[in-house]
């Protein structure tokens, strides 16, 4: 069975490069080899399931007793991560099929999501941090290729380097932070942390500020506030890579490396840990703006990407109050319903011929039965919709860490973000599929094929069941039961959703344009705060004044001073003496007489 988890490892590497070296002229063939790769990694995943914890590794570096290891360990975080990495990945790339049928780099497109496979299966089995961080950057690359597919458009351009350079930022203090790991415990290992931490050792400030340079790589990877800006900009990638990476992959990186970081050092009994609270609030914080954003976005990828930054913090601000278990279940049944939202998405954008704007559709109830049914089920379990959906089990356990936390602050923003996800996701929906068409490509829409709607329909089973215990206890390893009880955790989910919906019905059932549009407030939601008008700004002014100063010194004190002026000395010196070798016979009778007299003075008077 080790073997088996290095083949897992492995076959998506070996179809990428397979189709990079061989496949690239054969397009179509491209994209079967790497879907079926895809299905391989997914059934491979399922076998392992039932397999004993395991841990294989040997050594890549060893200087004395200094050594990184290369090593894959299997234990219930990364089988339960697998099945989200492998189901979800092998259903975006049976959608892709349809939905990139005809782009004219297809083999390029799949190579590029069979490397992200590779580089999202290697975090997901890592058994060290060394090894994580090196496919932590390779899914960097990979999404960097991905988000800028049709890089031909600036803004795709743009967007993939906005990616990258902002995720840079948050890698650098993951590197900081594991190096101050490995200085406090003397591993990189996973287990060598656990050994370390399982004796008790002293508090020290050290291990908060390791924890919090860790949790910036986290930040980056999971786009938490201010490190957010870049996946609403990735929406310019074809949207199967945003239901890949943006929803269920890549940004839940971030949620389990902190979930395996805490698990591992047993933060829960480490007393005096300073910062860990501040993890929580950035989550929550988060959560309440991308929410608020996304009440005013128009774009219907928009819209779901500003979801997942909200649905993100969710996750990050239960692994914050110290329930990391809880934060991975919402990473497990988020991944299913908000792939499905997406691709469904993406039927609808093929559909209506890449028109994106909601307020361009309208009626496709009628013209996408399917589509409609599937992104409906979506909704209701993004939205929590009590006792049927994956959401509403997952939101619970974070509503009751909040309260076993006995953080009312961050209990009332959970709510309040639960009631702003049901309003604005229904507000999607009323807009974009009932009503009546509001443009030719809404008009002229009709149900994709199967290849397309066939995920779809394996997704909405997904979003409704994979919260059920026994399922859930199956498929994620990890799950603590779920039980049922009255409380402030269920009042709070009822409520929202109750009043989320009365909004949304209320104001955009049946409209025509958004009532809200002229509203201050709501402008401020639309901009998004104008927090990336403000990074601009203060990109560009720090730019500007590092040039400046760059000029000067460059100018002024180097060509002006330095070279500039060692060079015009050396001129007006050989002129001088240029001078002086006149040619003229007078002239060099009265210097040497000049020189005569001198010496004299010199010899006669001086000395």
């Amino acid at each position: 069975m080790d073997s088996l988890a290095w083949l897992i490892l492995a076959c998506p590497l070996v179809t990428a490069a397979a189709i990079h070296l061989g496949l690239k002229k054969q397009q179509s063939l491209a994209a079967l080899v790497s879907t079926a790769s895809a299905a391989v990694t997914l059934i491979f995943a399922l076998i392992i399931l039932k397999v004993d914890e395991s841990r294989t590794a040997f050594d890549w570096v060893t200087i004395g007793k200094f050594k990184i290891e290369i090593g894959l360990q299997l234990d219930a975080f990364a089988k339960g991560m697998m099945i989200v990495v492998t189901g979800v990945g092998f259903l975006v790339h049976l959608f892709s099929l349809a939905y990139m049928k005809d782009d004219k780099a297809k083999a390029r497109y799949f190579c590029g999501l069979s490397l992200f496979m590779f580089s999202m299966t290697g975090i997901v089995l890592a058994s060290n941090f060394i090894m994580m961080f090196i496919f932590w950057e390779l899914v960097g690359l990979s999404s960097y290729l991905l988000i800028g597919h049709w890089y031909e458009k600036n803004s795709a351009a743009d967007a993939a380097k906005k990616a990258f350079l902002t995720n840079r930022i948050g890698d650098f203090g993951y590197m900081i932070g594991i190096l101050m790991l490995w200085g406090i415990a003397g591993s990189f290992t996973f287990d060598g942390i656990a050994a370390y931490f399982a004796g008790s050792p002293e508090t020290t400030w050290i291990l908060g500020a390791a924890v919090l340079c860790i949790f910036a790589g986290a930040m980056g990877k999971s786009a938490q506030a201010p490190l957010h800006v870049w996946l609403p900009d990735a929406m310019e990638g074809p949207t199967p890579v945003s239901a890949l990476i943006h929803a269920a992959t890549m940004v839940a990186a971030g949620v389990f490396m902190m979930a395996r970081l805490f698990t591992t050092i047993g933060i829960e009994t480490i007393d005096g840990l300073w910062g860990i609270e501040t993890i929580a609030w950035i989550g929550g914080i988060t959560s309440l703006l991308a929410a608020l954003m996304a009440t005013q976005q128009d774009d219907i990828k928009k819209i779901l990407a500003y979801s997942t930054l909200s649905q993100l913090g969710y996750m990050v601000m239960a692994v914050g109050l110290l329930d990391p278990e809880a934060g991975m279940f919402h990473l497990f049944t988020h991944a299913w319903f908000k792939a499905l939202l997406f691709l469904g998405s993406g039927a609808v954008i093929y559909a209506c011929h890449h028109e994106q704007n909601i307020w361009k559709m309208g009626g496709l109830k009628d013209k996408m039965p399917i589509t409609t049914l599937t992104f409906g089920i979506g909704t209701l379990a993004l939205c929590g919709f009590p006792f049927f959906t994956a959401g509403f089990f997952s939101k619970e356990q974070i509503f009751e860490a909040a309260l076993q936390a006995n953080n009312w602050p961050l209990f009332f923003i959970a709510a309040g973000v639960a009631c702003l996800t049901t309003f604005y996701m229904f507000r999607l929906f009323f807009v974009a599929f009932l009503g009546k068409h509001r443009s030719k490509n809404a008009d002229h829409a009709k149900e994709v094929g199967p290849l397309m709607f066939v995920p779809l329909i394996i997704l909405a089973v997904m979003a409704l069941v994979v919260g059920w215990n026994p399922i859930a206890r199956f498929l994620a390893p990890l799950h603590k039961d779920f039980h049922f009880h009255f409380g402030w955790a269920l009042g709070a989910s009822i409520l929202s959703l109750v009043i989320g919906f009365l909004l949304a019905w209320k104001l955009y059932l049946n409209t025509e344009e958004d009532p809200l549009a002229k509203n201050g407030i709501a402008k401020i939601f639309r901009n998004k705060f104008y927090i990336d008008e403000a990074y601009a700004k203060v990109v560009g002014y720090g730019q500007d004044f590092v040039a400046a100063v760059v000029h000067f010194i460059d100018e002024l004190v180097i060509g002006g001073l330095l070279v500039g002026g060692f060079s015009r000395a050396a001129g007006g010196i050989g002129r001088l003496f240029g001078r002086m070798q006149s040619g003229n016979l007078q002239g060099y009778a009265v210097l040497f007489g000049l020189g005569v007299i001198l010496v004299i003075y010199l010899t006669v008077f001086v000395s």
